[in-house]
């Protein structure tokens, strides 16, 4: 007697970093089938290959017939989710024009649909999906650069020029540092992991942020200062969504949050101190928001291939 063999329908999500590929494959429930990981190549064409085997390998690695549905990609750089281009990926060698991520993918996998998401809406989608809050959701990534994403009514927040998030660069100090964007004394300048490295260089932001807390924690008075100016920065970026957004959760995420819970509980005593005297942001309890990103999976590949799935839902059910 013949066996029926059902065909599994399979979503695939590309992270695609400055120094590493992660790689998800999700089944039809978002459940993760396999994940990858590879070194990140530079240039276009480089890039695309590599993705192109790491598709490759996922679906050819589930083993029995399988509908691959779609791809998700989180990328750095000026995105746009529409057409899927990208431009001003420094770190992957992509310059200020755009570059066809999405038609690129697509015509080497033989045609299957992709999406092109920036990596900090990826992985604010990742975490919405993961962490179910019961209502708004909001991620600080603190990074080279410092940015936020936006879950607001259960729909990922954009922007008419899909800049929504893009509170970094909010200039706070016109005697300040210059940032990258041309401004000076951006909230990017205070409290993304490029301010913490440029007082206590370190190494890259995540090995600077852990030998700064570790020399603090140790009781150097210069590393206390840096530390406590730093998280004071970034307690400001946390109180900036709360009071623009007011979302149930607010996660910490970026090369620095890799510190842990040393970072949450840092930053939340920098928040009450803040609401000292204040009973407007006491009443708010923001330090009872924080979250940090889930280490345990990959949230941004994640976050990537259900962002594809709500672009193109075909058969496919993101794990809400």
């Amino acid at each position: 007697m013949a066996v029926l063999t059902s065909t599994r329908t399979v979503r695939i999500g590309l992270d695609i970093g400055g120094t590493k590929i992660d790689a998800v494959a999700l089944g039809a429930g978002g459940e993760v089938l396999a994940t990858d990981r590879r070194p990140t190549p530079t240039g276009v064409l480089d890039v695309v290959s590599t993705a192109s085997a790491v598709v490759t390998g996922l679906v050819g690695g589930l083993g029995g017939p399988v509908h691959l549905d779609g791809i998700g990609i989180g990328i750095p750089g000026l995105v746009d989710p529409v057409d899927g281009t990208v431009r001003n990926a420094v770190n992957l060698g992509l310059g200020p024009d755009p570059v066809d991520l999405a038609d690129l993918l697509s015509t080497a996998v033989g045609g299957v649909p992709v999406v092109v998401e920036n990596d900090v809406k990826a992985t604010t989608w990742g975490a919405y999906t993961l962490l179910a809050p019961p209502g708004d959701l909001a991620l600080l990534s603190l990074g080279t650069g410092l940015a936020a994403g936006l879950v607001v009514n259960g729909e990922l927040l954009r922007g008419a020029g899909s800049a929504a998030g893009e509170i970094g660069h909010l200039a706070l100090d016109p005697r300040g540092h210059v940032c990258n964007c041309g401004q000076r004394g951006c909230l990017e300048t205070l409290a993304a992991g490029s301010a913490l490295q440029r007082d206590w260089p370190h190494g890259d932001e995540g090995r600077s942020a852990d030998h700064l807390f570790a020399a603090a924690d140790a009781g150097d008075p210069r590393a206390g200062a840096v530390l406590e100016r730093w998280l004071a920065g970034v307690a400001l970026a946390v109180r900036t969504l709360g009071l623009t957004c007011d979302p149930s959760v607010i996660v910490l995420a970026g090369g620095v949050a890799g510190v842990g819970e040393p970072l949450h509980r840092s930053v939340s005593q920098a928040l009450r101190r803040q609401a000292r005297g204040s009973a407007f942001l006491t009443g708010l309890a923001l330090d009872e928001r924080l979250a940090l990103l889930p280490t345990d999976r990959p949230v941004a590949a994640i976050g990537a291939a259900a962002t594809a799935a709500r672009t193109h839902p075909g058969a496919f059910t993101p794990g809400r």
